[in-house]
């Protein structure tokens, strides 16, 4: 008799699962991989932000008659940044911001791992970002001319110099909602297509919004400040990275604890019964391959 074929789409609590036995890989991983998935991180999401300044920037007729539509169609394009960083298994802050705090609460990650790795990360993501801002988009000159340098600058004066600091911490909590959603949707996900599909909504939905990204501004507004906004570098950390970093943290936490408390909560290190099937979980991640498992 043929077997059936396994189902799309894992059971919520196979994700849970799945995202805590991922914190348990990138604990164990060495922290120079780390560092340098997160590089690559930092700059695979440039390529989105650029494609966003090219799109937002390009359309300065459309912006005056249909902003709404530019807006739409930024955040369109926005999604090919996290798109690549999930299907190459780098390392994103704001997904480790969801799947740090449910290894931790659960055990399989001591906190003091939870610490060493958001700031591995934040480090490696910006450094890809800079690199990025500044020898891809600015020594190359692909936007330095008009009409996207000068929406470059007024990007960035947006992100980091008009909202207050408040709005700013608001509009991070609605952005990493939205990514850990992505996120928890790709790792349930079984082939490529529905991973992009499953990433491409959410995130196009926080690009459109205007809610702010702690690594997507890592980009956008040291870009801004590097074609020549009136912003500095601490009113650049003071107001944009604290605010949206904090925020990002609250947003990851309103997916990484209901999904604890409803698809995990008696997980024990080693694997979980699933209730319906009777069968034990299997401890991987959708969002990690099979060879990086091996290496550990």
């Amino acid at each position: 008799m043929a077997s059936l074929d396994p189902p799309s789409t894992l059971k919520p609590a196979q994700v849970a699962v799945g995202m805590i036995e991922s914190g348990v890989i990138k604990h164990n991983t060495r922290a120079d991989l780390v560092f340098f998935k997160s590089f690559a991180a930092g700059a695979m999401l440039s390529f989105g932000g650029l494609l966003f300044e090219i799109v937002n920037g390009g359309s300065p007729g459309l912006t005056a008659s249909n902003p709404g539509l530019v807006k739409l169609l930024a955040g369109a394009v926005f999604p090919v940044g996290l798109i690549m960083i999930v299907l190459q298994g780098q390392e994103l802050l704001t997904s480790n911001m969801m799947i740090f705090p449910m290894a931790c609460i659960r055990g399989a990650v001591p906190w003091w791992g939870l610490l060493l790795n958001w700031i591995n990360v934040t480090f490696g993501n910006l450094c890809g970002s800079l690199f990025f801002a500044g020898v891809l988009t600015k020594a190359t000159g692909v936007i330095s001319t008009a009409p996207y340098n000068t929406a470059v600058v007024n990007f960035a004066i947006h992100k980091a110099v008009e909202p207050a600091w408040h709005q700013i911490f608001l509009r991070g909590i609605g952005c990493n909602w939205l990514v850990s959603v992505a996120v928890w949707q790709a790792a349930g996900a079984r082939d490529t297509v529905s991973k992009i599909v499953a990433i491409w909504i959410p995130i196009m939905i926080f690009v459109a919004c205007g809610y702010d990204h702690v690594v997507a501004n890592m980009f956008s507004v040291p870009l801004g400040i590097m074609f020549g906004a009136d912003l500095s570098v601490a009113e650049y950390i003071r107001k944009s990275f604290i605010a949206s970093y904090l925020g990002n943290i609250v947003g990851a936490l309103l997916v990484a604890l209901p999904a604890i408390y409803f698809y995990a909560p008696d997980y024990r290190v080693g694997g979980l019964r699933d209730a319906e099937a009777g069968e034990v979980i299997n401890a991987g991640t959708s969002c990690e391959d099979d060879s990086s498992k091996r290496s550990q």
